[in-house]
């Protein structure tokens, strides 16, 4: 199945800089990460997301990327949290709701001028990124947790490796960061990917 791409009125409008940046749902998107990568029948199917098959993601376009720390964001994961008085919770519920016809647990939302022109190993890569943070929640003993409904609980995460190259240079890997080294030294499973991008679910937990 062909990646999906951003509509081309999205592309037009990240051109008009004084438009200011434009949201639209992408349900197309979340149709296709379900056939390709949860579906264990997917082409590029990655059984680490198997807690994500049956959750309460929506995706969204975003008509341009954004700057924040000097860094270009192309991609962003959350959970749908609002922290606000009753009519502002109101018109942001509103303001979903029309959207998408319901308020999601959570929102993937990729910039559309990037996913437009990105190759197909780069915007893999991107998604999967922002899927990985939504993680299954584990108890104490690291086992996971389900809801009353026997549902993956979900949770955000960060990453599973957040270190400083000259720490490792100078003192060596760690475990966790040796299995990064182990996977970074087998031939990728999927494809090359371009690391000229940033994710704002990370940003926003760097310091």
């Amino acid at each position: 199945m062909r990646r999906p791409y951003p509509p081309t009125a999205m592309l037009e409008l990240s051109e008009i800089s004084d438009f200011g940046i434009r949201l639209a749902p992408a349900p197309q998107v979340w149709e296709w990460l379900q056939a390709e990568i949860l579906a264990d029948t997917g082409s590029i199917h990655n059984a680490d997301h198997a807690h994500l098959i049956d959750a309460d993601i929506c995706v969204l376009w975003a008509s341009a990327a954004f700057t924040k720390k000097g860094r270009t964001v192309v991609g962003q994961a959350e959970q749908v949290a609002f922290r606000a008085g009753v009519w502002q919770k109101a018109r942001m519920e509103q303001q979903i709701q029309d959207g998408f016809g319901d308020v999601p647990a959570y929102i993937i939302t990729l910039a559309a001028d990037y996913c437009a022109q990105c190759s197909d190993a780069d915007f893999c890569a991107l998604v999967e990124h922002e899927l990985y943070h939504i993680a299954q929640a584990k108890d104490q003993y690291g086992a996971p947790k389900f809801t009353q409904e026997g549902l993956p609980k979900l949770e955000m995460r960060g990453h599973d490796i957040e270190e400083f190259v000259g720490v490792v240079r100078r003192y060596g890997a760690s475990p966790q960061v040796q299995e990064l080294v182990d996977a970074a030294n087998n031939p990728a499973e999927v494809g090359e990917m371009n690391i000229s991008r940033a994710c704002g679910t990370c940003l926003l937990k760097s310091a």
